[in-house]
């Protein structure tokens, strides 16, 4: 019989597992590997049922622009029309829902960028305006950090960004960010 698999994080071979800030920490950089992620594609002509099928399992209308929403452990980001990327911290099924859904947990890795200097941080690898005014809660951008393409998403007023990327741009993703941050004091570890 074969070995189960087992995920492993991107990044725990490829980077150094911690840089702390000398003094206060005005970023904090994180791994996240509490989120299963999938990315559900509604079938042509069928959005609707898709959307009644979510609304139904999970509370919440699927946004129709860059947005997130969320419900407890889950989550819905606008990945273009007709596609979002849904996260959940939990045991969920997405595969019942009536759409293409693609298991997406193993092949993407989700960084948390976090703190009072976490939008300045960013500044310097994504050309976006993150002020509060035009990027707020609950926002989402497919852009590119540096030359990585990724999604970005607001999840709270601290402010709270994560970055999801292929799981291959994983640890460059994550030096960019350190190096970024290393002028305004980050605490960088890996989970």
């Amino acid at each position: 019989m074969p070995e189960a698999l087992i995920a492993k994080s991107p990044l725990r071979p490829h980077v150094a597992s911690e840089v702390s800030a000398h003094g206060d920490a005005g970023v904090t950089l994180r791994e996240r590997l509490d989120l299963r992620l999938a990315q559900i594609s509604a079938l042509r002509g069928r959005e609707q049922e898709l959307a009644d099928a979510v609304r139904q399992a999970f509370g919440v209308e699927l946004p129709a622009t860059s947005k997130r929403v969320v419900s407890g452990p889950v989550a819905f980001a606008w990945a273009g029309p007709g596609r979002w990327l849904a996260s959940s911290t939990a045991e969920t099924d997405f595969s019942a829902l009536p759409g293409a859904v693609s298991d997406q947990s193993d092949g993407r890795a989700v960084l948390s960028v976090s703190g009072p200097k976490a939008r300045e941080t960013l500044a310097t690898l994504i050309s976006l305006d993150l002020h509060p005014r035009a990027f707020a809660t609950g926002d989402v951008a497919l852009t590119h950090a540096a030359s990585i393409a990724v999604t970005l998403w607001q999840s709270d007023d601290a402010p709270t960004y994560e970055l999801v990327c292929f799981r291959t741009f994983a640890a460059t993703l994550w030096r960019w960010i350190a190096h970024a941050g290393a002028s305004r004091g980050i605490d960088a570890k890996l989970g």
